[in-house]
């Protein structure tokens, strides 16, 4: 295994998760309602327990130059936060629904890292680790997604862009 190229890549991911963090912190702070405020809050919350996770590791190789075995967590937070009152507080044309769109984005760029680096290394607990958050931020973006879709939709709906 390439050492500095797992070093580097355990860097990247935690400010990349650092970065989230400050983020959804800064909409949760300007957030209008509580739901969104408590939506926002929620995947700040999110983003530390990333943030402990890839230090931990990162403690851990540089120490043995090896990962730890990853222990799943519950990645599954979509049933908690996609609730009426989020969409009821949220409108399209909001800040928080651009919040959602950027938010897209960056759990896109976290998959990419993760998947890429699972791919890449040779190391089983290291191809776990990266597997694991992938597919947790994968879950981040799907209940961002379906957030987007019906806001997108009711834009579309208020504005009758609809065909029929």
């Amino acid at each position: 295994m390439d050492e500095a190229k797992a070093t580097e890549i355990l860097k990247h991911a935690i400010l990349l998760e650092k970065r989230g963090r400050a983020f959804y912190s800064k909409v949760a702070e300007q957030a209008s309602g509580k739901a969104v405020k408590a939506f926002f809050e929620m995947m700040a919350d999110e983003e530390v327990k990333h943030v402990q996770i890839l230090s931990d590791q990162f403690k851990a190789y540089q120490n043995t130059q090896k990962f730890n075995p990853t222990e799943p967590g519950d990645g599954n937070v979509a049933p908690k936060v996609l609730t009426r009152e989020l969409r009821d507080e949220m409108t399209a044309a909001s800040y928080e629904a651009a919040a959602i769109s950027a938010a897209m984005s960056m759990e896109e760029n976290a998959i990419k890292l993760y998947s890429s680096r699972s791919d890449e290394t040779d190391d089983p607990n290291e191809k776990a680790l990266y597997r694991w958050l992938a597919d947790w931020e994968k879950q981040h973006l799907q209940f961002l997604s379906e957030i987007d879709k019906e806001l997108t939709e009711q834009i579309w709906y208020d504005n009758n862009f609809w065909p029929f």
